[in-house]
């Protein structure tokens, strides 16, 4: 089948380089919409060469330059929006240009029926799609809204999410929840760039289950099935390159359309304590635990403003109130994400020797230091 062509918006942001760089790899047709202002930037002006240079067009423009949005969606079938959380309502610009145009069309005017033997059957699915700037928590799920010091994270992205919807646009929601970088570095402790290595906080009781991710680890031949189903509280981590090559993976699929595609790897399923006990085994020292209530918690976050407190924000989410996986999966609107989903992804992402989440902290935490494994 036809590779679809894709257009990445927000390129050399974090994520959106990962995007890019995940649908050339995969062979997609790759275009990419970039400020002027990113080519006179060294870092990104690096990132670009290097798109470019593995075969990505790039087009200078913005969101607000309406005339060579509408140019860009033309030349592709699916358009991925990589944009930061700041700047998600300007995606309210994107939509009415996605609409219009022909190449992304409503889903009633991209289906093409055949009546046979007083059967309609679907010739075409729908493989052109919208797949907005979402890429964490399922922002309709959380239940911290009330905690956001009038800068609600979550509000934009649900009012995008249903802008979407009510226009008719085909899309796929990522739901990724946190990106490993955020908080695995540090072993969940706001403020610290690296795990502790002397003393450590826990918040709450430390057993609700967290579910982190970098690849499929050797213990997860040795859980029970029991925790892989939906109901429990969990946290989910997860690599931008692994969220990058699923979302390509995405477009071309039918099962994600209309959908919201849920990254839960089953592989990596932790409690705070736990994560605590991986760590204290890798450097072969008992940390101190200073223990945090869920009271003591919330007093801290409203004591702090947004964004200083969103460490503790995401903490309560994910450890607390469990908003990863408290809600079971509908097939009618989600997606659950399987080992067997998109072989090329597994071989790529997934391997019996992969390391354990913590060597992936060890190395982090190497890096950041400057540091190797002889003399740590």
């Amino acid at each position: 089948m036809e590779k679809s062509k894709i257009l990445v918006i927000g390129a050399t942001g974090n994520l959106g380089y990962h995007l890019a760089e995940a649908s050339l790899r995969f062979s997609h047709p790759t275009f990419a919409l970039v400020r002027h202002s990113a080519f006179s930037d060294p870092i990104k002006a690096q990132k670009l060469h290097s798109l470019s240079e593995a075969g990505a067009t790039l087009i200078k423009g913005s969101l607000q330059d309406e005339a060579i949005v509408a140019e860009a969606v033309k030349l592709v079938d699916v358009v991925i929006c990589a944009v930061s959380a700041k700047d998600t309502l300007l995606q309210k610009l994107l939509i009415p240009v996605i609409k219009q145009t022909p190449s992304i069309k409503p889903e009633f005017s991209i289906s093409i029926f055949v009546l046979v033997k007083h059967h309609f059957l679907t010739l075409f699915e729908f493989l052109n799609r919208f797949i907005p700037s979402e890429f964490g928590s399922d922002p309709t799920k959380v239940r911290i809204s009330e905690l956001d010091d009038g800068y609600n994270f979550y509000a934009p992205k649900v009012e995008i999410r249903r802008l979407v919807e009510a226009e008719g646009i085909p899309f796929t929601f990522i739901s990724c929840n946190f990106f490993m970088r955020i908080l695995l570095s540090s072993l969940a402790q706001p403020g610290l760039d690296a795990p502790p290595r002397d003393k450590v906080t826990i918040f709450g009781d430390g057993n609700t289950k967290g579910l982190l991710h970098q690849s499929r680890p050797l213990f997860f031949y040795l859980l029970p099935n029991c925790l892989f189903m939906n109901g429990f509280s969990a946290g989910v981590f997860m690599n931008e390159s692994d969220v990058a090559a699923f979302t390509i993976n995405a477009v071309d699929d039918p099962r994600t359309l209309n959908k919201v595609l849920y990254l839960r790897p089953p592989g990596n399923v932790c409690s705070f304590n736990e994560l605590v006990e991986m760590w204290e085994i890798k450097i072969a020292k008992k940390l101190e635990k200073l223990h945090v209530s869920e009271g003591e918690l919330l007093q801290k976050i409203k004591e702090t403003s947004f964004p200083a407190n969103f460490e503790m924000l995401f903490i309560y989410s994910a450890f607390i109130k469990g908003d990863h996986t408290y809600f079971d999966i509908e097939p009618s609107s989600g997606f659950r994400l399987c080992w067997e989903c998109w072989e090329s992804v597994q071989s790529t992402y997934f391997s019996f020797e992969s390391f354990h989440f913590f060597n992936v902290m060890f190395i982090l935490y190497l890096s950041k230091h400057n540091l190797s494994m002889y003399n740590c």
